[in-house]
């Protein structure tokens, strides 16, 4: 068992090594939408659609209702917000550090489908959900291409 873990200890910094790189590359490759503000915290998401609207989750647990910023402008919704740091404590040695704070910023296109005037959001249990409904009568037009 101690064996596992001198090697555990010995392969991990290699690993956060690499999801650093991995990260890196993501963030210059990834579409404005991904893109953090700052370094450091940058909530995972989910988007999905039902018969009458288009709904997104973001996982952000730790945060509270006042630490976020919904809007839309031109029809891009904007999420952003800022996960605090807990103040530091005197006589506090901290061994392992994981947790991630910071600014962030996720950008979705919307398409014209959808009525930008009701969005709606509501936070619970560490999961933002901003739910934009369709515009009555339009729905998503699929286009059948065909392959040569």
């Amino acid at each position: 068992m101690m064996l596992e873990r001198r090697e555990e200890s010995f392969v991990k910094p290699f690993r956060e090594l690499q999801k650093e790189i991995d990260r890196l590359f993501d963030d210059f490759f990834a579409p404005v939408s991904r893109r953090s503000v700052e370094p450091g915290f940058s909530p995972e998401m989910d988007v999905y659609e039902t018969d009458d609207s288009v709904v997104i989750e973001v996982e952000a647990p730790g945060l509270k209702k006042k630490d976020f910023t919904v809007k839309v402008e031109d029809n891009m919704l904007t999420i952003s917000g800022e996960k605090k740091a807990q103040h530091e404590e005197k006589g506090r040695n901290y061994r392992i550090a994981e947790r991630c704070y910071g600014k962030f910023q996720r950008i979705i296109a919307l398409p014209d489908y959808l009525d930008a005037e009701k969005v709606k959001a509501k936070y619970v249990d560490g999961v933002l959900e901003v739910t934009i409904p369709k515009r009555e009568g339009r729905k998503a037009k699929t286009v059948e291409v065909k392959v040569e």
